[in-house]
C-alpha cells in the first residue's frame, strides 16, 4: 500500500438515507488524523446538499463523483 492510499479513510453510507452519510461523516472527521483524506461512499442523492453546505461551512475541501448512476463518492479534506 503506498502512502496515498493508507491516507484515505473511507465511509461506507451505501444505503442509508439521509442524513447519515453527513453524520457518518461528522464522525469520522473526530476520529481521523489532519493528513487522512475521507472518502464517503452514499447512495443517497441528497446526500450532495447536505456534505457540499457542511464542508462550505466548515471550510473543508470536498471533490464529488459520481461513479454510477446509485453511488456518490466524496472527498473530504481538512484544510490546515
Amino acid at each position: 500500500m503506498n502512502q496515498t492510499q493508507s491516507s484515505i479513510f473511507t465511509v461506507d453510507a451505501m444505503g442509508k438515507p439521509c442524513p447519515m452519510p453527513l453524520l457518518m461523516l461528522k464522525r469520522a472527521l473526530k476520529s481521523t488524523s489532519p493528513q487522512q483524506t475521507i472518502c464517503v461512499r452514499a447512495s443517497d442523492p441528497h446526500s450532495e446538499i447536505d456534505i457540499l453546505r457542511y464542508c462550505e461551512i466548515h471550510h473543508l475541501t470536498c471533490h464529488v463523483t459520481q461513479p454510477s448512476e446509485n453511488e456518490y463518492c466524496y472527498m473530504v479534506e481538512k484544510n490546515a
